[in-house]
Order: C-alpha cells, then structure tokens, then sequence
C-alpha cells in the first residue's frame, strides 16, 4: 500500500477513534467537528476530506466493517441460514464490540441495524416487496443483530462459539437451511 493510503487509513482512525472518544463524555449532538478534529490531531481539510458530516464517520465505519466482512468471507454469502455465516457474524460482533456498544448506547443503533439490512439486500439482489423470503431475511437480521446486542452488553458473556451454536439452534428448524 502506497503511503498517502496509509496515512489516509490512519487519519481516519484518528478521528473515528476521537469521535467515540468523545462520545464517552458527551452527547452525540454536542459534539462539535472543531472537538473531533483537536482530539484527533487532524486539520479540519482532513476531516472534511474524508467525511461530510460526524454522522457519516460512524457510518463509514459501519460501511468499513460490513465491506471488510465481504471481501474476506471465504465462502458464499448468500448462505445465510448456515452456521458459518453465524459464527463469523457473531465474530464480526466481538471484534467491532467496543463500536457496536457505542453506536447502540449513543442512539444509534437503529442506523447500524439498517446498515445491516442494506447489506443483506445488497447480497440477496432483488426480491418481490411482500415476499416470504425477504421477511425471512429481515426476521433473521433483526434476530442476529438483537441477540448479538444482548450478548454484547452481558456482564459475563458466552464464548463466541457458544452463542452461535445457540443462536444457530434455537432459531433455525429443519424446515430452514
């Protein structure tokens, strides 16, 4: 990698980790872009090279994930209802954690949950609007994305594979694979 693309990388770290950094001790919409960009040691041009907003940092970082999620599966994404696919989203969960709980606890959970969606449909291509196929699909985010919010933010939270292996057998039934 050339190194104007890892310095770019690292700006954008800077200031995602600042952004959170700040969301400890204040509110979301207090937060102001001069905040962000001293916190991060960044001038204001990189900020605003990068993002159009403090809204759009966290969901560059959202769209990070999910692409990062993509581009290393090493098998068919489109096999959703398969236990690989939920070990390696509940995977996914644990290594973006400390994000997932801030997003979720700062209000915006509701936008990684459509993030989430947009993902799905984006594998799945196009489905009629009243199909049962795509409300099995959302059914199936709604229920990963919560179970996983629940298992996140438990005091003494179950090995990875453990939540999977319960997730995977609880909510699928021979009818669904």
């Amino acid at each position: 990698m050339d190194k104007r693309k890892e310095a770019n990388i690292r700006v954008r770290r800077s200031i995602t980790d600042a952004l959170f950094s700040l969301m400890k001790d204040k509110n979301f919409s207090e937060i102001t872009i001069t905040e962000i960009i001293r916190e991060a040691g960044v001038a204001r041009a990189s900020f605003y090279r990068n993002y159009t907003s403090k809204e759009d940092v966290l969901l560059t970082l959202i769209s990070f994930v999910l692409n990062d999620y993509r581009e290393t599966a090493d098998y068919n994404l489109e096999e959703y209802y398969t236990y690989q696919n939920v070990l390696r989203s509940f995977q996914y969960f644990k290594k973006y954690e400390k994000y997932v709980i801030d997003l979720y606890q700062h209000g915006f959970g509701i936008s990684l949950l459509e993030e989430l969606n947009q993902f799905h449909e984006s594998i799945a291509g196009v489905m009629k609007v009243h199909s049962v196929t795509r409300y099995q699909l959302y059914m199936y985010i709604g229920a990963l994305y919560n179970t996983a919010i629940v298992w996140l933010l438990s005091e003494e939270q179950e090995p990875v594979e453990e939540i999977a292996t319960m997730f995977f057998q609880n909510y699928f039934t021979d009818d669904v694979k």
